[in-house]
């Protein structure tokens, strides 16, 4: 195993970002994420974790023989190396990895990592390159002491008011989107400031926290707010400004129907075989559909009644009308095997091999490479620990100080 140095040349042997090293302190989802994709784009990921490891290894179930499906989920193309920062001598481990990094990422609450000698001022002393990545729940200020959890932050930033039937109680969404929203943030801003160090020689901080990355991705909720002063309330599957927009009954079960503009509504009218009513001056336009919700949905349904969703899927899709059934998560990767997406990856040889997601980017010149399992805790540890130790102008591996 090659540790890359800054001299590697970029996009040779492994994707657009080989021959950049990331020292990955982070841990449980955002930061691993973001750190998954570094290194599927040819980045060589160094996980460090705690004696303890990565908290998600113990959240089972589902599990994947013994090991936890959501540790599995973000954490291939990694190497892993156990340190306790308590200890001096893993300490220094530590701050060797740091030093010798392109990119240090880290999701300690701010300032937890000063008294390792680990904190962006300390780690760009010694290395002025380093693009040191931070992500936190609510920022470095006055909120830098309040525990950063997804769950909390779609409560606090207004998701969960906008999640669920306008009469019952708000719901979180199925995922923990701010984590994962946060994580691309973080993968843009190190890029962003790689280019940077590219064109200056020199590092920066990057500093994402899950409360502005909601903010931002509450798109047009935050809009309306900030630029509209209304604060959007739950509409249950309903859209505050597009209909029809939301699942609607069929003979046998809801499908999405999202005709969001004018040619679309027509054209969803034609196949439903009721044109006049997209000649109707009450649903002429968007704005006119969507104040008359309540008198055109009934015209919608009752036609929808006649057939079922999978019909009613391929004759809309066929007439450019946007359209899709409710699946569960194997429909949604069945329609991607249908779509010829691809969806699956074997990650790894052997008894070692994984199923997993595939990269979501595809790249025409250097495309994501799918070599290294989730690593075991420690796994690659007896190497690093030589690596990091040897002199840093001596090109040594881990492979090189093998037992």
């Amino acid at each position: 195993m090659e540790i890359p140095t800054r001299s590697a040349a970029p996009g040779q042997g492994g994707g657009p970002l080989s021959g950049v090293l990331v020292a990955d302190f982070s841990r449980v989802l955002a930061g691993p994420y973001a750190t998954m994709l570094l290194a599927d784009l040819g980045a060589e990921v160094i996980k460090v974790e705690s004696p303890g490891g990565d908290e998600t290894r113990t959240w089972v179930p589902p599990t994947r023989g013994e090991t936890s499906t959501y540790y599995l989920g973000v954490n291939r193309n990694k190497r892993s190396i156990a340190l306790d920062l308590r200890d001096e001598a893993d300490a220094t481990a530590a701050r060797e990895l740091a030093h010798r990094a392109d990119v240090v990422i880290e999701n300690f609450k701010p300032g937890a990592l000063t008294k390792f000698g680990l904190d962006f001022d300390s780690v760009a002393a010694a290395n002025l390159g380093v693009v040191y990545a931070s992500i936190s729940g609510f920022g470095p200020g006055a909120g830098r002491h309040v525990p950063g959890y997804d769950l909390m932050v779609q409560a606090i930033s207004g998701l969960m008011s906008l999640t669920g039937d306008p009469e019952g109680e708000p719901y979180r969404a199925g995922i923990s989107v701010f984590d994962v929203m946060a994580g691309n943030h973080a993968t843009i801003g190190i890029l962003a400031a790689l280019r940077h160090r590219d064109a200056t020689g020199r590092g920066q901080h990057v500093e994402v926290n899950l409360l502005s990355s909601a903010l931002s991705g509450l798109v047009n909720h935050s809009s309306a707010y900030v630029a509209g002063g209304t604060v959007p309330y739950r509409m249950g599957n309903a859209h505050p400004s597009v209909f029809p927009y939301e699942p609607l009954p069929t003979a046998d079960r809801a499908l999405i129907v999202a005709a969001a503009n004018d040619g679309q509504f027509r054209r969803l009218c034609e196949v439903l075989g009721i044109p006049e009513t997209a000649d109707d001056p009450r649903f002429a336009r968007n704005k006119d559909r969507t104040a008359r919700r309540a008198e055109l949905r009934p015209l919608l349904v009752e036609r929808l009644a006649t057939r079922g969703a999978t019909e009613w899927f391929e004759a809309l899709v066929a007439a450019g009308v946007p359209a899709g059934p409710i699946n569960t998560i194997d429909g949604g990767f069945a329609m991607a095997e249908r779509f010829e997406l691809d969806p699956v990856v074997q990650v790894g040889e052997g008894e070692r091999s994984v199923p997993m997601v595939r990269h979501p980017i595809t790249f025409s010149a250097t495309p994501a490479r799918y070599e290294l399992p989730p690593p075991e805790l420690d796994e690659h540890g007896p190497e690093l620990r030589k690596w990091l130790a040897a002199p840093r102008d001596a090109h040594a591996t881990p492979e090189a100080h093998r037992d």
